[in-house]
């Protein structure tokens, strides 16, 4: 009895612990009236016609807290989406190179400038793949 006692006291300790854990991440959504409400976890938007393939209903669990930068909004006339809601990134420029020197062999990486992306977002891609597919970045 003593050690059950003692196991008792012990998951009570852990669940308070990881309670008091949980507690500190939770946080209270506020929506007001007039945000389209379907029930009380469900929304609906009102999407532009160029977005129709999109689905417009969202359950509240994806929203996330975001403090917003215009700089970072681009525009949805810019972007062309397919049927399957993807869309193609067409570089734009070659910003850097670099070489990865591995044990054997060295392989040549560029930093690429996509279209519709920030130069902080670029990215470093094979240069041999590169070339494959975009040679005229190369020329």
């Amino acid at each position: 009895m003593e050690k059950v006692k003692i196991i008792k006291e012990r998951l009570e300790t852990a669940q308070s612990r990881q309670k008091s854990y949980s507690d500190v991440c939770r946080r209270d959504l506020e929506f007001k009236e007039d945000d389209w409400r379907i029930g009380q976890v469900a929304y609906r938007l009102e999407l532009p016609p160029e977005m129709s393939l999109v689905h417009p209903m969202f359950h509240v669990s994806v929203l996330k807290k975001i403090v917003g930068d215009s700089s970072l909004i681009v525009p949805v006339e810019t972007i062309e989406v397919n049927e399957e809601l993807t869309y193609e990134e067409i570089p734009i420029s070659i910003l850097d190179r670099k070489v990865r020197k591995l044990r054997n062999k060295e392989i040549a990486f560029v930093k690429v400038l996509w279209q519709n992306q920030q130069v902080e977002e670029a990215t470093w891609e094979a240069e041999e793949e590169m070339k494959k597919k975009y040679p005229h970045l190369f020329e």
